[in-house]
């Protein structure tokens, strides 16, 4: 039987209390990664105790105190960085270089929001009144539960538990059943790094261990990344019982590529963008908006390097796209594949499972381009979550920004220009949360909002400053030294 692994709650780790457990393959191979507690509502409610427990003594440390404690655990993420990125790649494919990049994340995020702790700064204003002063403080929600997707599992956890604890929460963290093992180096790393027992908790498992956390009363905050359908469910239940809530809920990004643009630098940009992660990441640019004088050159390009692209496990230095992460994957970029085809569209290259030289054990699928694409087919609308792009024609910048924009999300667009004026009438008429001038739609970075519009998310925004904001509640704080009750405007 494979190595069996714990939850970790109250400063322990312990198995389900239902006893019930899972087994995780690698999807380029099919090996067992290890054996994991499918932890059920019992599991839950023990781990919101402990974070309940230790709230009021975790609140009173001092932010400068709680962020040594983060700066800690980043230098064990830095000096452990190859080993957490191959535990990265194993469990989830993505190609090692990209797994690093994905833990370099999770280092630059800790280091920059341990930085925090001394700069929790507020606002202090003269009052109206005489012998009066005005500030502001933050203060913590309470407890957090930081529900986490696989695709990012060092990076986007240390963008919700790292700004969470800086601002004096604890938290639950429910990350998803597909890379447990991420999760688990991470607390391991806190835990190494001096965290007291209870600040965070880990429970490991499905959907019935994050329904229990997102339900239960004792949670004051829900942080949660993945589809738009949960999130909706989410934001119902928390609407409902008045949680605070912050989602970031995916991505149909378009790169608009216009007729004065380096095409060079353009099909860089949108092979990266397309095919990195396997298309699997909610930056992922799934079209590619291209001005009609260049779209047949620019598309025959693009297809010969799709064509070229080396699949296999991302442990393997000659590998471009690992696989997806596992077999409801495949078959959903079939679906839509196919989907595509009947709505019109062409395949220009891929369009099926990649089998063969070493493949057949994995869930891999061709990098594939759909030409002869129309702005609201299916295929152009809605997420698909795989190595999947479109090819969309239009006349002028107008169009392409009207295509752009016209989507049921808004995180991420991305234009290519050499024309200041057209870069600067995109960048005020996108209406995505994040627009990048000829670069590609991927590549945050952890000083700036990450997030997006629409359906992307209800507003609020992971790293930056604003990381702040989402995990802190506002205290305006009056102080009267005149001696004498003073009735602001009555006394006017």
């Amino acid at each position: 039987m494979p190595q069996p692994h714990h939850n970790y709650i109250n400063g322990r780790w312990t198995p389900p209390r239902s006893d019930a457990w899972y087994e995780r393959e690698n999807p380029a191979t099919g090996e067992s990664i290890g054996s994991f507690p499918d932890s059920g509502p019992a599991d839950v409610a023990a781990a919101v105790e402990a974070a309940d427990d230790a709230g009021e003594r975790w609140r009173r440390t001092p932010a400068p105190r709680r962020a040594e404690v983060l700066f800690r655990a980043g230098e064990i993420m830095l000096s452990r960085k190859e080993e957490l990125a191959r535990d990265v790649t194993a469990e989830m494919g993505k190609v090692l270089n990209e797994a690093r990049g994905d833990v370099q994340e999770a280092i630059d995020m800790t280091y920059y929001v341990a930085g925090e702790g001394r700069r929790q700064s507020g606002q202090t204003s003269p009052s109206e009144l005489p012998d009066k002063l005005a500030l502001t403080l933050r203060q913590p929600h309470g407890i957090v539960a930081a529900v986490t997707p696989w695709n990012f599992p060092m990076a986007i956890p240390c963008w919700k538990l790292m700004p969470a604890l800086v601002t004096g929460n604890t938290a639950v963290f429910k990350p998803s059943p597909y890379s447990p093992l991420s999760a688990i180096n991470l607390v391991r790393i806190l835990e190494e790094a001096g965290l007291p027992p209870g600040v965070v908790n880990l429970v490991l498992g499905g959907d019935a261990a994050g329904a229990a956390l997102v339900e239960d009363p004792r949670v004051n905050m829900v942080s949660f990344t993945g589809s738009l359908a949960v999130g909706r469910e989410i934001a119902a239940h928390c609407g409902r019982y008045g949680k605070r809530l912050h989602l970031e809920l995916g991505g149909k990004n378009a790169i608009i590529v216009m007729d004065d643009a380096d095409i060079d630098l353009a099909i860089e940009g949108a092979v990266w963008s397309a095919f990195g992660t396997s298309g699997q990441r909610c930056t992922a640019a799934s079209r590619i908006i291209v001005q009609e004088r260049v779209a047949p050159a620019f598309t025959d390009r693009l297809v010969a390097r799709a064509r070229a692209l080396r699949l296999g496990n991302g442990l393997e230095p000659a590998t471009d796209v690992g696989p997806l992460v596992h077999r409801p994957a495949v078959e959903k970029v079939e679906r839509y594949v196919a989907i595509g085809r009947d709505e019109g569209a062409s395949v220009a290259c891929g369009g099926s499972r990649a089998t063969g030289d070493g493949l057949d054990g994995g869930h891999f699928f061709q990098p594939t381009v759909f030409v002869d694409v129309q702005p609201q087919m299916r295929i152009a609308q809605e997420e698909i979550f795989g190595p999947v792009t479109d090819v969309i024609t239009c006349p002028d910048l107008e169009r392409a920004v009207a295509i752009n924009n016209d989507v049921p999300y808004g995180l991420v667009s991305a234009v290519f220009t050499n024309d200041m004026s057209v870069a600067l009438r995109a960048m005020e008429h996108i209406t995505t949360g994040i627009v990048y001038i000829n670069a590609g739609t991927i590549g945050a970075e952890v000083h700036l909002p990450f997030g997006g519009t629409r359906g992307t998310g209800n507003g609020h925004r992971e790293a930056g400053q604003a990381a702040l904001d989402s995990y802190s509640e506002w205290k305006t704080v009056y102080v009267d030294y005149s001696g004498r009750l003073q009735k602001a405007q009555i006394d006017r």
